[in-house]
């Protein structure tokens, strides 16, 4: 049950993301939040590293760091793609290098806070090493 929710969940944010992002602006209400885009980016691309990290370790029982990489390749490759689909086939987008600075920042600080926490649950619990 847990290993299908982590799916779900993690196809539907990408998912979102996506279509928030490649929808034409004019049909999106204009949300500003502490005037900088760049939050927005942040929080989509912690949101996707972290999910698809869940996504590697639960559904194919990957290594934390494996897991971890390739949850971060896929939002910084993700990012990219869209930033790209942007500039080149959305009239009412530009795709910005500033966008993807901020969605690496987004999937590192994911990196982060996962390998702070499996250090704490290490620590707490040598038996959970992997």
């Amino acid at each position: 049950m847990r290993k299908k929710v982590i799916q779900v969940t993690t196809f539907f944010w990408t998912g979102l993301v996506a279509y928030l992002c490649l929808t034409n602006s004019e049909n999106l209400p204009q949300v500003e939040l502490l005037k900088w885009d760049g939050l927005g980016h942040f929080i989509f691309h912690f949101g996707i590293t972290f999910l698809w990290f869940l996504f590697w370790k639960t559904t194919f029982k990957t290594e934390n760091k494996f897991a971890l990489l390739k949850g971060f390749l896929f939002s910084v490759f993700f990012g990219i793609i869209i930033e790209l689909f942007q500039l080149y086939f959305i009239e009412t987008r530009q795709g910005d290098v500033k966008d993807i600075i901020a969605n690496c920042s987004g999937a590192l600080g994911a990196i982060i806070v996962v390998r702070i926490f499996i250090f704490f649950r290490d620590k707490n619990n040598p038996s959970l090493k992997q």
